[in-house]
């Protein structure tokens, strides 16, 4: 394992960077359905992004170690954690798929609305107490017969593929 202790290569990278870019058009495509096409995300869509945003910062973090010749190792670790953050995602949009599918239950709370309080002004603020957030065993959107939790899990296997291949591959 000599070669963990050598300069890190453009390979490693170029992986930050594309893994950089993968994770933001991911959740960026998220935040779209949501801001522009009007979708309200549940519990589970809203867990689902975590790892993106945790992993963009750290590939961030990840190509500059490369670019600045740090030891391999640490960019080999950084990859290696976006590369478990993904399987975390993976595991997420499978569960979730599961749950819109009716394979197994979802969380209790997932769905559960909370009543307004009475007695509110009648403004803008009071008006978020109103909007009620989706079942989370409802599908809002099927593409390609996939929902879009479906779509989430081949995205988090195709970027933890290519971030634990980045992590152990040669420099």
């Amino acid at each position: 394992m000599s070669f963990l202790n050598q300069p890190t290569s453009s390979v490693q990278t170029v992986t930050a960077l594309l893994l950089l870019a993968l994770m933001a058009a991911t959740v960026g495509s998220a935040l779209g359905f949501e801001h522009i096409s009007g979708y309200i995300p549940c519990k589970l869509c809203l867990e689902q992004r975590t790892p993106y945003y945790v992993g963009m910062p750290l590939m961030a973090v990840a190509a500059l170690s490369s670019s600045l010749n740090f030891p391999s190792s640490i960019t080999r670790g950084l990859l290696f954690i976006g590369g478990l953050l993904m399987a975390y995602g993976l595991y997420m949009g499978v569960y979730h798929s599961g749950v819109e599918w009716g394979w197994w239950a979802g969380p209790a709370d997932c769905g559960a609305v909370v009543a307004a309080p009475e007695g509110g002004s009648g403004g803008v603020l009071d008006s978020l107490n109103t909007v009620i957030p989706p079942s989370c065993d409802r599908a809002a959107l099927r593409i390609l017969g996939l929902s879009l939790a479906g779509w989430n899990a081949i995205a988090s296997l195709v970027l933890a593929v290519i971030a634990f291949r980045g992590a152990v591959g040669k420099p």
